[in-house]
């Protein structure tokens, strides 16, 4: 049961770097500039939705790993008082979610970011010009989301063969 769960993440994923490719070659049909990036913003976010699917599919693939069949947590907080503190998937998500520059704090970013309306930005003129730092948002980059969709993959498939030995 748990593979066919492993089976749709890696779906998603899949589909993801579908999508990431296409973007990334610019492989649009469109006569104008704007509907060409019209069409990569459509990509890289659809992509993103994906990849933060994918996430919680996962959730519910360890908890099938764990044989609750119908139990579907939507958080790591969820699995977690499913499955108990203790399981080593629970504990290595968490050490994930406490560190920076890791996929499942990418995630965490990009699901903020695609759920806010995006920031009103003032125009630069020599008048007005300011160093300050802004928050610029998660890292929307092909390069970036490929990494994030890498790493979600090794440890989806890593979870896998280790509970398929067994």
């Amino acid at each position: 049961m748990a593979s066919q769960w492993h089976s749709l993440v890696s779906q998603k994923l899949v589909l993801a770097r579908v999508l990431l490719s296409q973007a990334a070659s610019g492989d649009q049909r469109s006569d104008s500039e704007a509907a060409h990036a019209l069409g990569r913003e459509a990509m890289k976010q659809g992509s993103i939705e994906l990849l933060l699917r994918a996430r919680g599919l996962l959730l519910v693939m360890i908890a099938r790993l764990y044989q609750q069949r119908t139990e579907e947590p939507a958080t790591l907080d969820e699995l977690a008082a499913l499955i108990g503190d203790e399981a080593n998937e629970v504990s290595r998500l968490r050490e994930l979610a406490g560190q920076a520059n890791n996929w499942w704090n990418h995630l965490d970013q990009l699901a903020a970011s695609q759920s806010r309306p995006p920031i009103n930005r003032k125009s630069v003129s020599a008048e007005n010009i300011i160093a300050v730092s802004a928050d610029t948002g998660p890292d929307r980059s092909i390069d970036a989301l490929r990494q994030t969709l890498d790493a979600m993959k090794i440890f989806a498939d890593a979870l896998e063969e280790q509970h398929s030995e067994w």
